[in-house]
């Protein structure tokens, strides 16, 4: 029952990254302005621009995660034909 709750933590689409990279954006935009009426200024600014930096990197990575692990999957199946016809 564990493992059944702990593969809706696993992101296994593009369609499911953009969806938390989505949730995140928003999320950084609210603290980002809440940054900007606490630090008027350049300081505010600033902290917005970090914020939503972070979910740019975030949502970067997790892009090329995805793409990496389909392109590991599809070695590992190719392994096991070659490793077939060896024997």
């Amino acid at each position: 029952m564990l493992r059944k709750v702990g593969r809706l933590f696993v992101v296994k689409t593009r369609w499911e990254a953009f969806m938390i990279i989505y949730a995140l954006a928003t999320g950084a935009i609210e603290r980002g302005q809440h940054y900007m009426t606490r630090f008027p200024g350049f300081g505010g600014w600033l902290l917005l621009l970090a914020c939503t930096g972070s979910v740019f990197m975030a949502g970067a990575k997790m892009l090329d995660c995805l793409k990496h692990e389909k392109a590991a999957k599809a070695r590992e199946g190719t392994f096991v034909l070659v490793e077939e016809e060896k024997t």
